[in-house]
């Protein structure tokens, strides 16, 4: 798609959120009293939201979806005090132009209540996250929405809820949390229906909608997460545990279905002071179904380790940055047995990433880049983004997302034609 193409894909959009939502972009001076907190009369929270986005080029694989974004979406969220027990309700409404329908979803629906001393039990739909990557995930083993990620919705999208229970003790020497999910919840993974994806059993990019084979709903088939954490001086340090599966379906069975092979994980991280930034490194063992790894329907072993560093440069602008590696392991014994692929994966998968955030006039016009750059698949996933508030309430955000790559195989390089750019405006209350 032509720039022009675009414009009149986005234009339209925009002018209609902008008059939709005039009424509500009363301007108020820039002072003081801005920053002061309003008391709450209520314990309900929310926002409505008008947001639109556009492909850069044409896919081939999806000749008639120009557009990657079209959500008039509602989010309400309440929460409160029941005795000494907390709930929270978050739920969204909103009608989606890509897939055409109405859609609602509950993204918390959770209890808080504290059964004995220093023990805490949260149940119910709840998002969680754990580790220390920026946009980078190796001991977080809860789902992600990568349609979400990829489409330009707001970055907290990026995490899917869950229905689980977490047990977590408190003492000074450390703190434990236990996560079990009953039901194998998997990431919202790209299936075809926004996205194309390459398909490596027929070397070509498809739109082909994904329907893997899901795990028996048996408690045997639940997931385990643990973490052991604390802080020693004024370092962080976390150990952690995982058994369930891969969150997207990579193994292959005999027939050729798509399925989630069994995962363990094991990992650890720390985060500090270092310098005048902050620094931080994790690493995780992940222990799949092939020990031996020579059966290439399904992934080998992998050792991945991330570090990290943020700073502020000058006032208001701040640089973080990342290294991240995927080892897989058994790396000769596959090569035996996978026919010699073309699309065999590098036995070190390393990945760079650059986060700048700079913050202006009162942190009401922020300008973000954040990129991730593959010196071994020779791709690139470039998200640069401009957000500027209007008021205490009002809210725009423009942005693109940008796929490079030298191979159509390739975790960034299959989504070259993805790549769009966004705008979302927001009225929160």
């Amino acid at each position: 798609m032509n720039r022009v193409l675009v414009l009149k894909h986005l234009l339209p959009a925009l002018l209609a959120t902008t008059t939709l939502c005039q009424p509500l972009l009363a301007a108020e001076e820039w002072g003081d009293d801005s920053w002061e907190e309003a008391e709450e009369s209520t314990p309900w929270h929310g926002f409505v939201e008008l947001s639109a986005g556009a492909r850069l080029d044409s896919d081939p694989v999806l000749p008639d979806e120009d557009l990657t974004l079209a959500d008039m979406r509602a989010q309400l969220e309440i929460a409160d005090y029941i005795g000494d027990s907390r709930y929270s309700l978050k739920a969204d409404l909103y009608a989606d132009g890509v897939e055409h329908g109405l859609h609602g979803e509950l993204r918390e629906a959770l209890l808080d209540i504290s059964p004995g001393q220093n023990l805490d039990l949260r149940i119910g739909q709840q998002i969680l996250t754990w580790g220390t990557g920026d946009l980078l995930f190796i001991n977080d083993m809860f789902p992600k929405d990568w349609v979400s990620y990829f489409s330009g919705r707001d970055d907290q999208y990026l995490k899917a809820p869950s229905a689980s229970a977490k047990l977590s003790y408190y003492n000074e020497a450390a703190n434990i949390d236990l996560v079990w999910t009953p039901l194998f919840t998997s990431d919202r993974f790209i299936d075809g229906e926004r996205f194309s994806y390459f398909d490596a059993m027929r070397g070509q990019q498809t739109a082909q909608h994904l329907v893997p084979v899901d795990p028996d709903e048996t408690l045997d088939n639940g997931e385990l997460a643990l973490r052991l954490y604390g802080t020693q001086a004024s370092t962080e340090w976390a150990l952690y545990a995982y058994r369930g599966f891969w969150k997207q379906p990579n193994a292959m069975t005999a027939g050729g279905e798509a399925y989630f092979s069994r995962l363990n994980t094991y990992g650890a991280s720390v985060r500090g002071n270092l310098g005048a930034g902050i620094a931080n490194a994790e690493l995780g063992w992940y222990e799949g179904e092939d020990h031996r790894g020579d059966d290439p329907r399904v992934p080998n072993d992998q050792l991945r380790v991330l570090m990290g560093y943020e700073q502020e440069l000058v006032a208001n602008l701040t640089a973080a940055t990342q290294y991240y590696l995927e080892w897989i392991q058994d790396y000769s014994a596959l090569k035996l047995t996978d026919s010699n692929s073309r699309y065999r994966p590098d036995e070190k998968r390393h990945v760079w990433t650059l986060r700048l955030t700079y913050r202006m006039m009162q942190d009401n016009l922020i300008l973000s880049w954040f990129n991730y750059w593959s010196p071994s698949d020779k791709d690139m996933f470039l998200r640069p983004s401009v957000t500027y508030r209007f008021d205490d309430s009002t809210s725009l955000v423009t942005g693109a997302n940008i796929f490079l790559g030298d191979k159509d195989h390739t975790f960034f390089g299959q989504f070259e034609d993805a790549s769009s750019v966004y705008a979302r405006l927001r009225y929160s209350f």
